[in-house]
């Protein structure tokens, strides 16, 4: 289960859902070789946490406030690599899981499976093994890579709240023609006709 007999596997949860945290946390806490070690509520929160914790495993959720799971994932591949990296979110997109293993992860779940799964797939991934859903392995594969730059997905992304070109320059340090550009080409690599359908699709596919 762990490379030392007789010691247990320290877990940071973040989660922003608290029922579903302190469930988790109950839950894993129930295993013989396992103990919670931190809890956090925001994205923000994570990767200070995880320094102060020094945990084996960080289980991520990907929507957050304050910053994305897929973030702090990457953060912590730097910051922190003896932490291994575990996804673990409701929203089951091939764009996410894609974005999750270029940050590093080692393992990407679905929130609808049994708690003894959950935990099998920590240790697995402690051992060194790299633990995928299935069906969401699969349809990645199918759906190919996000056909979006880093800049279109950082222009999408500033647009999301029904920001104006010129709120969106300026958060972005960006003119206001090359935002208009960027918004020009993900409205036609998503295939839709303004950019807050350009904004849904591309969240669907998990590209933001």
């Amino acid at each position: 289960m762990t490379d030392t007999p007789g010691r247990r596997v320290r877990i940071l949860l973040a989660e922003d859902q608290g029922m579903m945290r302190g469930a988790l946390a109950l839950l894993l806490g129930m295993e013989d070789d396992m103990e919670v070690v931190a809890q956090v509520a925001t994205g923000d929160a994570i990767v200070s946490e995880a320094l102060a914790a020094r945990p084996d495993v960080a289980l991520l959720d990907i929507e957050l406030p304050g910053r994305s799971g897929l973030d702090a994932a990457a953060d912590l591949d730097r910051r922190l690599p003896s932490c291994r990296v575990l996804i673990l979110t409701t929203f089951g997109r091939p764009g996410y899981l894609r974005r999750a293993m270029e940050a590093g992860a080692a393992g990407f779940l679905v929130k609808d499976g049994p708690v003894e799964e959950l935990a099998g797939a920590i240790r697995r991934v402690l051992a060194g093994e790299r633990v995928i859903d299935p069906g969401l392995a699969a349809a990645a594969l199918s759906a190919g890579p996000s056909p979006l730059t880093a800049r279109e997905r950082d222009v999408l992304n500033a647009a999301v709240d029904g920001a104006t070109v010129a709120d969106i320059a300026g958060r972005l340090h960006l003119s206001e023609s090359t935002v208009r550009n960027y918004l020009s080409s993900a409205i036609g690599k998503t295939g839709t006709r303004n950019r807050m359908e350009a904004v849904r699709s591309a969240r669907r596919q998990g590209w933001l």
